[in-house]
């Protein structure tokens, strides 16, 4: 079957830097979504529904946690003879190597891995997309257009189609024009990240790139603008959901969205599962005074006070008289009595102190560190912080790792503000 003669590439190497402190200490793919995954899951179910068992992940950013995760892709069923998952990660050698300095990079720097499968077809993934694909649709209009390069769009607002790739296209669906960001898009068709180049072709263009002085290596930047009037390069209508992450506010939207009553992308379809590693968790308990609305609980959580609108990860531990609306509390978080969280994102490990209120007030100042990351309301706590009992916090505020009790010299944080881990270089 052709798909013996694909390779996947995932592109997780990136740094993340719009979701602030929750890529402080992992790879932006490797970020906990939807109370029990971690969105690089989505593009390898992707791959293992659509049949493709080969598959390199390029790592490069803070890669422990995502190694953790995938292992040796037994979740997957990826852990095999023939193909399998690899995982592959800058190196030095006789050649040049170095950090990769764009997408185009990381793939040229292991075209030696992507050669000695010879594949006939590599198809190009970024791992920090939230969606649902088949792939095999992408590749047969690929093999059916005798195209070069097939680089799968998506319509979006064209208000906001100034933060993507975006393409024009003839009748017959062939690219005529990429933009990179634009200032002024001349489309709404936004390029997802999503890539299939014919070997031979994708061998001779990273080589050509290579050569170059003044390029970033990049996909979107050099390689697709350069080449669209020498190649036969199509685009791929996709028309299902998608969503790029990259900022607290999506990332917070992208969550909310799976507690609609039909929610665009569904996690309970039997026949395209998003498959995750399991963790030997108890089951989730219900208190006598709990009440949860419209949320999704984790494995080993226990609820003794209320969440309303919210999504609670694994061994989230929410004691009496607490309350927890439209926020995402990551794995093993323990919310003390009395404790208010509302419209907040909690990574793993925090304790929240008894009679905090987080979110709090009607006070929406941006932050002023980074007042276009943090202005929607949402406040963000980073991983393994302790915060003392009775802390106020307002809105649009940033609160780094690692903090203890004695980092919190006052009761009160204004909406805003950012409390700094100094040592770390916060």
């Amino acid at each position: 079957m052709y798909l013996d003669n694909v390779i996947a590439m995932i592109l997780a190497g990136g740094e993340g830097r719009r979701l602030d402190i929750l890529s402080a200490k992992r790879a932006k793919p490797a970020v906990p979504f939807g109370g029990k995954y971690r969105i690089i899951d989505f593009c390898l179910s992707n791959c293992v529904h659509s049949g493709i068992s080969c598959i390199g992940v390029l790592t490069q950013y803070n890669p422990r946690s995502l190694n953790d995760h995938i292992r040796t892709g037994k979740a997957w069923d990826l852990d095999r003879m023939n193909g399998g998952i690899f995982l592959l990660q800058p190196y030095v050698s006789d050649s040049v190597t170095d950090w990769y300095r764009g997408t185009a990079a990381a793939i040229y720097q292991n075209l030696n891995f992507v050669r000695e499968r010879k594949p006939c077809w590599v198809l190009i993934l970024s791992g920090d997309h939230i969606y649902t694909m088949d792939y095999r649709k992408l590749l047969d209009f690929h093999r059916d257009c005798d195209a070069d390069l097939t680089v799968s769009v998506i319509e979006v607002p064209w208000e906001e189609a100034h933060r993507f790739g975006v393409l024009s296209v003839d009748s017959n669906g062939r690219v005529v024009e990429f933009e990179e960001k634009p200032s002024h898009p001349k489309s709404n068709l936004a390029s997802m990240g999503i890539y299939v180049f014919s070997y031979e072709v994708l061998e001779e263009e990273l080589e050509y790139e290579a050569q170059r002085i003044d390029t970033s290596f990049d996909f979107g930047k050099d390689i697709i603008p350069r080449i669209i009037h020498a190649r036969r390069v199509f685009a791929f209508r996709f028309e299902g959901y998608w969503k790029d992450v990259g900022t607290l506010d999506s990332y917070w939207e992208a969550n909310m969205e799976l507690l609609k009553p039909h929610p665009a992308i569904n996690l309970y379809e039997r026949q395209w599962l998003i498959y995750t590693p399991l963790e030997d968790r108890p089951p989730v308990k219900l208190g006598r005074e709990a009440l949860v609305e419209n949320s999704i609980l984790g494995s080993g959580t226990i609820v003794n006070g209320k969440v309303i609108n919210s999504i609670l990860f694994n061994g989230v531990y929410v004691s009496e008289g607490a309350e927890i609306r439209e926020s995402i509390i990551m794995d093993d978080v323990f919310i003390e009595g009395n404790a208010c969280l509302d419209r907040v994102i909690v990574d793993k490990l925090v304790t929240v102190g008894s009679e905090s209120h987080i979110g709090y007030g009607e006070d929406f100042t941006p932050n002023r560190k980074f007042p276009d990351m943090l202005q929607s309301g949402l406040t963000v706590i980073g991983k393994n912080t302790r915060i003392p009992p009775r802390t106020i916090i307002g809105r649009n505020c940033q609160i780094a790792p690692d903090l203890g009790w004695e980092s919190f010299a006052v009761p009160f944080i204004p909406s805003g503000s950012s409390l700094e881990y100094r040592e770390a270089g916060w």
